[in-house]
């Protein structure tokens, strides 16, 4: 289970006095810990793994982006220190498709919801989605899905 693997990994950083490594940890286990929460006022359970997953994804995304904006505005150090960040929670993450295995998914999934047109793109990211959560970049799956139906 994911949690156990951050606990683990929280407490080998700081034996190991990672500063950085500890810092993103401590970060994922707190967006975990606020799901968590908002989950109980619904139920008395906890977030999953693919929750989690979901999770880590958007954290990797919004490090990207904030990668993006220093680099455009000069700032490398704290372009470096994102990706760094990136580096550390994609190792938590399921290993990620490249461009041809995301292209593959997408026309299996195409044949799978007999898909016919650009109308039918809902219907394959929403197949994908469920088959390949936290695996691939959705945003590439869509736009090869566009390009193949097109």
């Amino acid at each position: 289970m994911l949690r156990e693997k951050f606990t683990t990994a929280m407490k080998d950083a700081m034996r190991a006095k990672d500063k950085r490594r500890l810092g993103t940890i401590r970060l994922i286990m707190a967006a975990i810990k606020d799901r968590d929460i908002s989950v109980r006022t619904e139920s008395d359970s906890k977030v999953g793994d693919p929750e989690i997953i979901d999770i880590l994804s958007k954290m990797v995304k919004q490090r990207n982006d904030s990668s993006k904006i220093y680099e455009e505005a000069g700032r490398i150090e704290l372009a470096q220190q994102e990706n760094d960040e990136i580096e550390i929670i994609n190792e938590f993450l399921p290993r990620q498709l490249d461009g041809d295995e995301i292209e593959g998914a997408v026309k299996s999934a195409i044949d799978e919801t007999s898909a016919s047109g650009l109308k039918d793109i809902g219907k394959i990211m929403a197949c994908l989605k469920g088959e390949y959560a936290g695996q691939m970049d959705f945003s590439k799956a869509s736009a090869v899905a566009k390009e193949l139906l097109s």
